[in-house]
């Protein structure tokens, strides 16, 4: 596994080794010691999610407040996806700002996104299954977002606004504001 630095500190791409002979192919999709090597991060993953998604369906910004940050290790097992992390770190060099990665079956990269980001992803390819880790458990209680198509944050999503499904929550998360990411993390 080579993990490559984004712009975003502590943000990181992760690309396997893919081995490949007449069967098909193998790799190591996480090595804790790997990664823990590599990173400098000793994350402990304790859930593991996976979602099934059509061409067009957009799910984020989401993201866990408080003693409930999580970090991801995201991916796509089949189809393809524009995945985006914003950096809501306030005392962070690149707060407010995001990036964005394509993350394919076929591509096999993978995002680390830390505590304090949000993060979101647009489905490319119909019949896209996305899979992650958390480092910390699902919180309703602990639940924020910012909208998909916040002006300020501007993010090219790779669709055009009529191909866009959102959930009814997605609908109503607020745009982004600098001043109230002060105290979330």
């Amino acid at each position: 596994m080579k993990l490559i630095s984004t712009p975003l500190e502590g943000c990181f791409i992760l690309e396997p080794t893919l081995f490949e002979d007449a069967r098909g192919y193998f790799f190591e999709s996480y090595n804790h010691q790997n990664f823990k090597d590599q990173s400098g991060l000793n994350v402990n993953f304790v859930q593991d999610n996976e979602a099934y998604s059509h061409l067009g369906a957009l799910r984020g910004l989401h993201f866990q407040k408080g003693k409930h940050a999580q970090a991801k290790l995201v991916r796509v097992i089949r189809g393809k996806v524009l995945d985006v992390a914003v950096d809501l770190r306030a005392n962070s060099s690149t707060f407010g700002q995001y990036f964005s990665v394509i993350l394919s079956g076929e591509n096999k990269k993978q995002l680390f996104v830390p505590r304090g980001f949000a993060h979101g992803y647009a489905v490319l390819e119909n019949d896209t299954v996305f899979s992650y880790k958390c480092d910390n458990y699902y919180c309703k209680d602990a639940e924020g977002g910012i909208r998909y198509d916040d002006p300020t944050l501007a993010i090219d999503w790779h669709l055009e606004s009529s191909q866009i499904t959102l959930s009814e929550k997605d609908v109503v998360l607020p745009f982004y504001d600098a001043d109230s990411y002060q105290n979330v993390f």
